[in-house]
Parts: structure tokens; C-alpha cells; sequence
């Protein structure tokens, strides 16, 4: 399926939640990732993500889109070049 992550997190939880996220997601923009991820792999990151957070404080949201389908995405404005370092 098809995932877009955004979070908020408090600043010292900034990193961890990046790293997390750059495990499993191509990193469009600062706190937004997005790719492509089987069932087993979003039970993983929830885990991970959760483990990372403070659920009275920080907020992730995650966009899911169904196999076969991929949101058009439309860009506007300066963009950042596609990372090369993904799972």
C-alpha cells in the first residue's frame, strides 16, 4: 500500500522519529515521508514509531491508499532531490 507520514513531535524527539521514518519511507519534506509499504512493514513502523513517541504529546498521521492506487502528488515551489538511501 501506499503511506504518507507526517508528524509533529517535541524537538528532542525530532531525530529518533526521522531516523524511524527514513528506515521505511523516502523523505519528501521536513516532517513528510511517503512510499510504499507491505502490511508487515506498516505493523513494524507503528511499533517503532510509537516506542519513539510521547502519545500525551507528539502526533503522527498516516495516510494509507490501497494497493494498485498512488495518490497524485502536485509539488509547487522549490523541491528537494529524491534521497537515494532507502530500504
Amino acid at each position: 500500500m501506499y503511506v504518507v507520514v507526517v508528524y509533529d513531535t517535541a524537538a528532542e524527539r525530532n531525530p529518533k522519529i526521522l531516523r524511524t521514518c527514513r528506515k521505511y519511507l523516502h523523505h519528501v519534506q521536513r516532517s513528510v515521508f511517503e512510499g510504499h509499504l507491505s502490511e508487515g512493514q506498516l505493523r513494524h513502523f507503528q511499533a517503532a514509531v510509537e516506542n519513539a513517541l510521547d502519545l500525551t504529546y507528539d502526533n503522527v498521521l498516516v495516510y494509507t491508499y490501497p494497493p494498485g492506487t498512488t495518490p497524485r502528488r502536485l509539488e509547487w515551489g522549490a523541491t528537494e532531490p529524491a534521497p537515494s538511501d532507502i530500504l
